[in-house]
C-alpha cells in the first residue's frame, strides 16, 4: 500500500487525500446502511425490528448488570461476558461476511492511501451499527457493576474504551486477514452455516446452563473467573475491580494487557492490510506452466462410482453428492440437519433426561432431506427431464438419488442410535431404537420422494436467507406437513407392536431387523408411487424448480 502513496495524477499528495479521511468513512458507513434500506422494505422492515430488540435487549442487560452492583458475582459474571463479547467479536465476520459492506478493504486498492490513517478510519467507521452499540452497553453496564470510588471510575472510563475498541479491531484483525476467503465460495458457504453456529451455540449454552445449576451455581464459575480477569480484553473489567479493591498495581498491570492487545491488534490489521493491497492475486498472477485446459489432468471416478453400477445410477448419485458437498444452500441444510440431530439425543443423554428413542429424532432430520428432491436442481433440471422418457428412467433417475441419500443417512443412524444408546444406558433397547430409527427413516424417505413430484418447488441461488422461491411458500409447507404426516401414519404399525411388546413383556430384540425391512419395503414402496408421477409431470417439476 505504501507504494501507492505519494503524488496522484492531480498533484495531491498521499497525505493531502489521507486529510479527514475519518469523517469521509464514516460518512460512507452511513450511507451504505441508507442505501441498503432503500432496497426492499422487507430489510427496512428488518433493521427496524432488529434495532427495536437489540434497543430493548441492551437496556435488560445493562439493568441485570446494574442490578448486580455491590454483590459478590458482579466480578465473576462482568469477566466472563467481556471475554464472551470478544470471542464473538473475533468469529462473526466469518460467519456473516455480507453483513457489513466495508469489511473488504481491498476495494480501496486503487486509492491512494497510507496504511495508518486508512486503519483509523475503518476503525472509526467500525464503531457505527447495531453491533457496537450493544457493546458499548455492555462495556459501560459491565464497569458500573464493578467500579467503586472516584479513581475506580476514572479507570471505568478507560476500560470500557479499551473493550469497545479491541473488540472492532478484533473483528477487523480477523476480516482483513480472511478477506480472501470471505470473498470466495466457501465464505459464502460459511455464511449459510451462521445458523448451524447459532443452534449449537443455543444447545451448549442450554446444556452448561443446567450443568451450572446442578453444581452449584456462580461460586462454581470463579476459579475460571480469575483466570479469565488476566485475560484481555476481560482484563479491562478485572482492573476496574482490582483498583475498586485498592490493588492499584494489580489493576494497572490488567489495564495495560488490554491496552497491548490492542495495540497488537492494530499492528496485526495495518500489516494486513499493506499485504492485502499490495500482494498480486489470482487475477495478476501469471498461470503456471501446465496449468492450460489442455493439459489439465482428466479427473477419475472416486471409489463410489467403482462400487456404483454403470450408467444412470453411478452418475445420478455423484451428481446428488456433489451438490451435498458443492452448493452452499444443499450443504448448509445438510450440515444442520447432522449437527442437530447429533446435538439434540446426546445432550439429553448427558443430561440425564433423555432416552434412547431420542435417537429416532436423527433419522427424522436426515429423513427430511428427501422432500423436494428436484429444488436443487433450478432451471438445470431441463436436462435430467430429456433423460427421461418412461417411466423405468424416472423410476432408475429416483432410485438413484436415493442410494446418493442412503450412502450417508444409514450409516449416520447407526451411529446417533449407538452413541444416545451408550450415553443413556439402554443397550437392552438399542436392537428396538435402531429397527424404529430405520423404520422412520424409511417412511420419511418414501414421503419425500413422493412429495418431491407432486409438490416441488425452487430455491433461491441468489440469496443465503431464502430458500423458497417467493409464491411458492404453501407448496413448501404443504409437501413437509404431509410429508410427515403420512410418515407418522405408515410408521403407526410398527410403534403400535413396539408399544404392545413392552406391555405383554415380551423380548423387542426382533423389531430391528423387522424394522429394516419395514423401511426398505416402504421406500421401495414410495419409489414404486413416486416414479410414475414424476415421469408425468415433467413440464410442471421444471416450471416450478425454475422460478429461484
Amino acid at each position: 500500500m505504501s507504494a501507492v502513496a505519494g503524488r496522484t495524477p492531480g498533484g495531491a499528495s498521499a497525505g493531502a487525500v489521507s486529510t479527514g479521511l475519518t469523517p469521509v468513512f464514516v460518512r460512507l458507513k452511513l450511507a451504505l446502511l441508507k442505501n441498503g434500506l432503500r432496497q426492499s422494505s422487507g430489510r427496512t422492515a428488518a433493521f427496524a425490528t432488529s434495532c427495536v430488540l437489540v434497543l430493548l435487549f441492551s437496556a435488560l442487560l445493562v439493568l441485570g448488570l446494574l442490578a448486580l452492583r455491590g454483590t459478590q458475582y458482579a466480578p465473576t459474571v462482568t469477566v466472563l461476558l467481556a471475554l464472551v463479547f470478544a470471542v464473538a467479536w473475533a468469529f462473526m465476520p466469518l460467519f456473516f461476511p455480507s453483513g457489513d459492506e466495508t469489511l473488504d478493504p481491498s476495494r480501496l486498492v486503487m486509492l491512494p492511501l497510507e496504511p495508518r490513517p486508512l486503519v483509523r478510519a475503518l476503525l472509526a467507521a467500525s464503531l457505527v451499527g447495531i453491533g457496537p452499540l450493544f457493546t458499548v452497553c455492555l462495556a459501560v453496564g459491565s464497569v458500573i457493576a464493578v467500579a467503586r470510588g472516584l479513581l475506580a471510575a476514572l479507570t471505568a472510563v478507560v476500560a470500557a474504551g479499551l473493550l469497545v475498541l479491541t473488540c472492532v479491531a478484533l473483528a477487523r484483525a480477523v476480516a482483513t486477514a480472511n478477506v480472501r476467503l470471505l470473498t470466495s465460495r466457501r465464505g459464502r458457504d460459511l455464511a449459510v452455516l451462521s445458523g448451524l453456529v447459532v443452534a449449537v451455540g443455543v444447545q451448549v449454552v442450554n446444556f452448561g446452563w443446567q450443568r451450572l445449576a446442578a453444581t452449584g451455581g456462580m461460586p462454581v464459575l470463579e476459579p475460571v473467573a480469575d483466570v479469565v480477569r488476566w485475560v484481555p480484553p476481560a482484563s479491562a473489567v478485572g482492573a476496574v475491580h482490582s483498583v475498586s479493591e485498592g490493588a492499584y498495581g494489580r489493576g494497572a498491570v490488567q489495564l495495560l494487557l488490554t491496552a497491548v492487545l490492542l495495540a497488537a491488534l492494530l499492528w496485526s490489521w495495518e500489516r494486513g492490510l499493506v499485504k492485502l493491497m499490495t500482494s498480486p492475486d489470482g487475477s495478476t498472477v501469471q498461470a503456471a506452466p501446465g496449468s492450460s485446459g489442455g493439459s489439465r489432468k482428466e479427473s477419475t471416478a472416486g471409489p463410489l462410482a467403482r462400487l456404483l453400477p454403470d450408467g444412470r445410477t453411478a452418475a445420478t448419485a455423484q451428481r446428488v453428492l456433489r451438490y451435498v458437498w458443492r452448493d452452499p444452500k444443499t450443504k448448509g441444510a445438510w450440515i444442520t440437519s447432522l449437527a442437530i440431530g447429533l446435538i439434540v439425543p446426546v445432550f439429553n443423554a448427558l443430561q440425564g433426561t433423555g432416552s434412547p428413542y431420542w435417537a429416532c429424532f436423527a433419522a427424522g432430520m436426515l429423513g427430511m432431506q428427501t422432500f423436494n428432491q428436484f429444488g436443487t436442481d433450478t432451471s438445470a433440471f431441463w436436462m435430467v427431464a430429456t433423460t427421461i422418457s418412461s417411466v423405468r428412467d424416472a423410476y432408475e433417475e429416483l432410485r438413484a438419488r436415493l442410494l446418493a441419500l442412503l450412502v450417508i443417512t444409514v450409516p449416520y443412524t447407526l451411529l446417533v442410535t449407538g452413541l444416545t444408546t451408550a450415553l443413556a444406558d439402554g443397550w437392552a433397547i438399542f436392537p428396538e431404537v435402531l429397527g424404529l430409527s430405520f423404520a422412520l427413516l424409511g417412511a420419511l424417505l418414501a414421503a419425500g420422494l413422493v412429495a418431491s413430484a407432486r409438490f416441488p418447488y425452487s430455491i433461491p441461488q441468489d440469496s443465503s436467507y431464502k430458500n423458497v422461491a417467493p409464491g411458492q411458500g404453501s407448496l413448501a409447507w404443504m409437501s413437509l406437513v404431509v410429508g410427515l404426516v403420512v410418515s407418522a401414519v405408515v410408521c403407526g404399525p410398527l410403534i403400535a407392536l413396539t408399544v404392545w411388546l413392552h406391555v405383554a413383556g415380551t423380548a423387542t430384540w426382533f423389531l430391528l431387523p423387522l424394522g429394516v425391512a419395514y423401511g426398505a419395503l416402504v421406500t421401495w414402496g414410495g419409489l414404486r408411487v413416486a416414479a410414475p408421477r414424476t415421469a408425468a409431470r415433467l413440464p410442471e417439476i421444471l416450471a416450478a424448480v425454475s422460478k429461484g
